[in-house]
């Protein structure tokens, strides 16, 4: 596993407790800010996770596949990266 998604792994353990604990608060009828300082705490956490998936993503498999002479393939990872950019701004 490449450090960039060892962590990745380690944010989306830290954003499953987050959650975890942000479910126990809303059960207990927590003060609403305090929840939703825990939220944007795990909303970061995930979108750490989720550069530092594409930075590998693009260093690996994309570099990989930039230096191939298919272009249908080059055309293929280009579209991928696009899709999930736009995902990710919605």
């Amino acid at each position: 596993m490449t450090a960039e998604k060892e962590a990745a792994l380690i944010n989306f353990k830290k954003a499953g407790s987050l959650i975890a604990k942000i479910i126990s608060m809303l059960e207990a009828d927590e003060y609403c800010i305090n929840i939703m300082q825990q939220n944007m705490a795990a909303l970061g956490l995930l979108k750490s996770a989720h550069q530092k998936l594409m930075e590998n993503h693009l260093n690996t498999c994309f570099r990989q596949a930039m230096e191939t002479s298919t272009e249908k393939r080059k055309m293929e990872m280009t579209r991928e990266i696009l899709k999930v950019t736009k995902l990710f701004n919605k």
